[in-house]
């Protein structure tokens, strides 16, 4: 690949993986009022399946949510998603995560991620992100973690990721996932390049006046559904054996995203199960 070319490709990676709308934190009453307002909206839509997916784009922000009800009990996601070290587990499904780590530094825990090309790649190769932990908040009827990463490379700052639950009867869980990230004048131009060439074939979820959404919402969307499914295959993945749980998550995953191949399709299985199962060996070793 071109010089010029795979640096538009790795910035604009960097700048609309994380690129979904964030709302901020509800907190336990306003998320449960919010489960209630969407009724109409998880009961009946086009994924087939009670979830809501929401993308906007601001001035040199990119933020978005996506809020879904997981058929999991409350207690198994809370103790799942308030544990960075499982959310590494979670996001190295995507197919940009290249590595993920559980560090320390200055008494705080962060979640260092390194996001790069769709295929194999090194790690010294893909971009860091380094997330500051913050602590769980982490009740019987309420669920809040929240990482931040004040400075990325290209021009990028300011990424927020964050995650809020609460319990639902029949064993379930009402979700709320967030995303959102700011960027200058170069990441910007990078990020108009890249969708009018490599990327410009590429549509989200939503659709307006007959034609789904294309560019920056477009690739809002894709990727808050490619995390949310992430979350979802873990989650499924932690009731087998634990010998068999790796295999599981990354064929559900990927079956998942099979779901919609117009908006997610960019490799083979084989492809993807390939690297998934080296990345996931290197992260293990730290190497």
């Amino acid at each position: 690949m071109k010089p010029f070319r795979l640096f538009l490709v790795v910035a604009a990676t960097l700048l609309l993986s994380f690129s979904v709308r964030a709302a901020g934190l509800l907190g336990a009453e306003a998320l449960v009022a919010r489960h209630g307002a969407l009724g109409p909206q998880l009961s009946s839509n086009a994924f087939g399946g009670p979830l809501v997916l929401q993308s906007e784009e601001l001035s040199r922000r990119i933020e978005g949510d996506v809020f879904a009800v997981l058929e999991h009990p409350f207690a198994g996601v809370s103790a799942a998603l308030s544990d960075p070290s499982q959310w590494c587990e979670i996001l190295i499904l995507h197919l940009n995560t290249k590595y993920c780590r559980r560090t320390d530094a200055q008494g705080a825990p962060h979640v260092q991620m390194r996001v790069g090309r769709k295929e194999p790649q090194a790690i010294e190769a893909a971009s860091l992100l380094d997330f500051v932990w913050h602590p769980p908040q982490a009740r019987p009827d309420y669920l809040s973690v929240q990482m931040d990463a004040p400075k990325g490379p290209y021009d990028t700052g300011d990424y927020r990721l964050f995650a809020e639950a609460v319990p639902l009867e029949g064993n379930r869980t009402f979700l709320h996932l967030g995303y959102g990230m700011s960027y200058g004048g170069a990441s910007q131009l990078a990020m108009k390049l890249y969708l009018a060439t490599v990327g410009s074939d590429k549509v989200g979820f939503t659709r307006v006046q007959d034609a789904y959404v294309a560019g920056v919402r477009g690739v809002v969307e894709r990727n808050t559904m490619r995390y949310y499914l992430a979350i979802d295959a873990y989650l499924d993945s932690l009731a087998a054996p634990s010998g068999q749980q790796l295999e599981k998550r990354l064929q559900a995953w990927f079956d998942a995203t099979e779901k919609y191949p117009r908006q997610l399709h960019e490799v083979e299985r084989d492809a993807y199960l390939r690297m998934k199962r080296d990345e996931v060996q290197r992260q293990g070793t730290g190497r």
